[in-house]
């Protein structure tokens, strides 16, 4: 059973930046995604660890950039430009198999508790 550890949420004004990480055992695809109340949850940034290879959603691109600390097993998601349409419970999620579409909530195995991003204006 894979545990991963999120930390780096909070509030911020807009325009302003965060950074979250997650620190997983293993793992070849890890993802963010994020869930606003009432909305699905959809996903944001993704990063293949063999090559670190990344995608993003079309509404964070620019914005945010997702990286990797192998030496520390962790990810981050560093969050810059933040506006109030980011505000949202984020979670990070792992799978060990090859991904057809990284950035698919459905696609993962094993999630994170989430943290939650608020950007007020």
């Amino acid at each position: 059973q894979e545990q991963l550890v999120e930390s780096g949420g909070g509030s911020v004004q807009v325009g302003g930046s965060l950074r979250l990480s997650c620190v997983a055992s293993q793992y070849t695809y890890m993802g963010w995604f994020r869930q606003a109340p009432g909305k699905e949850r959809e996903g944001v940034a993704s990063i293949y660890v063999s090559d670190g290879y990344t995608e993003y959603a079309d509404s964070v691109k620019g914005r945010f950039t997702i990286s990797q600390d192998n030496s520390k097993r962790t990810v981050y998601l560093q969050m810059n430009s933040l506006k109030p349409e980011d505000t949202a419970m984020y979670y990070c999620a792992t799978s060990r198999f090859l991904l057809n579409s990284p950035l698919r909530p459905g696609e993962y195995t094993y999630w994170g508790q989430g943290t939650q991003v608020t950007v007020s204006s």
